[in-house]
């Protein structure tokens, strides 16, 4: 071969461009593995499994004629992006009548968290993108020891 001197065997030059390659190719599988999660469209069949499932939960109840909710929508998308821990859905109030109800969705846009379980924030009204990541900060820190014991309270008191 040209430019080889000898000093190293045939084909020695080509096995570390074999592995970078082959190192490039895993590097570019697990990165569309992490991608954050896009926006999840929740329905009756899926709400339970993806509440019980995840820690951390954000639901926007939205409708396809609602002026505000097609304003909110790229903050919400735009935020969702910046939080791959956080998972972030959306309940369209049109086809799932049933979960709006049982929430008592009365106004839209709203925004509803979810930590273990449990409701932490419930709201209507698009919020600006700041305070929209300050919420979920806020959320973070919470201690949710703390906040399971004031829910065992509360149900103490009103058995």
């Amino acid at each position: 071969r040209a430019g080889n001197t000898g000093l190293l065997p045939s084909g020695a030059r080509e096995a570390p461009l074999r592995r970078q390659r082959a190192s490039d190719s895993i590097l570019h599988r697990l990165r569309q593995q992490v991608r954050p999660m896009a926006v999840v469209e929740l329905n009756k069949s899926n709400f339970e499994q993806t509440i019980k499932d995840s820690d951390f939960v954000v639901v926007d109840f939205w409708a396809p004629w609602c002026g505000p909710c097609r304003s909110f929508a790229p903050v919400y998308d735009k935020v969702s992006a910046d939080h791959d821990d956080i998972v972030f859905a959306k309940i369209n109030t049109e086809q799932e009548q049933e979960i709006a109800a049982h929430f008592q969705i009365r106004s839209i846009p709203t925004l509803m968290i979810f930590r273990e379980q449990i409701i932490i924030f419930a709201q209507p009204g698009a919020l600006p993108e700041g305070s929209f990541r300050q919420l979920l900060e806020k959320a973070k820190e919470l201690d949710m020891a703390e906040v399971r014991k004031q829910v065992a309270e509360q149900q103490k008191e009103n058995a």
